[in-house]
């Protein structure tokens, strides 16, 4: 973590801001769902901003998620060596935000690596995780699968809504170009 003097005016404000996008309540589901997609040898921290910026910042956790999207064998990312170098570190996170957008997660769904590393916005650290859950739900990868929900509608139901007019496509009743002058001309006051 950066070495930061305390900020002043319109800086102080604008990280004010960022830091109340931040949700305590996302932090534990997310926490919850990064435990179950890689495995339960994971232990999770303690609540608070600062434990969670704490437990990820090596990326090493964030490696191990994105792997654990793909089948064996398959995983982006091959070897995700344990160390201590901050350099090391931050690549691993950058490696793990490109397997993110390889994934599908959208370009302005990514963190950038200071986000997290300097906890600069872990809000858009949230943002992203929660952008690749959804993604991995949707593709119906990982621990937690999408429920389908089928209707059935009877033939009698079906042939009922072909007669109808949705009230989407409204209603030409009334309707009429009287009174309706071509372009160019003169608008008639009196």
């Amino acid at each position: 973590m950066a070495n930061r003097g305390p900020s002043y005016g319109l800086s102080r404000e604008v990280q004010e801001k960022i830091e109340q996008k931040y949700d305590p309540d996302l932090e534990q589901r997310l926490v919850d769902w990064i435990v179950a997609q890689c495995g339960g040898n994971l232990e999770k921290p303690q609540p608070g901003k600062q434990n969670f910026q704490t437990w990820l910042m090596d990326g090493t956790i964030l490696c191990r998620l994105i792997n654990s999207l793909y089948p064996r064998g398959k995983e982006p990312i091959k070897k995700i060596a344990e160390t201590q170098m901050a350099f090391k570190q931050m690549e691993k996170i950058s490696q793990f935000l490109q397997a993110a957008e390889a994934y599908g997660v959208t370009t302005t769904d990514i963190f950038q690596t200071v986000d997290l590393w300097e906890g600069k916005d872990m809000a858009a650290v949230q943002r992203t995780l929660m952008a690749l859950g959804s993604l991995a739900v949707t593709k119906d990868d990982g621990q937690y699968k999408a429920q389908g929900y089928r209707r059935e509608f009877t033939e009698e139901q079906l042939r009922q809504g072909q007669s109808l007019i949705g009230l989407q496509m409204g209603s030409n009743r009334g309707a009429s170009q009287a009174g309706m002058t071509g372009y160019g001309m003169h608008r008639q006051i009196m």
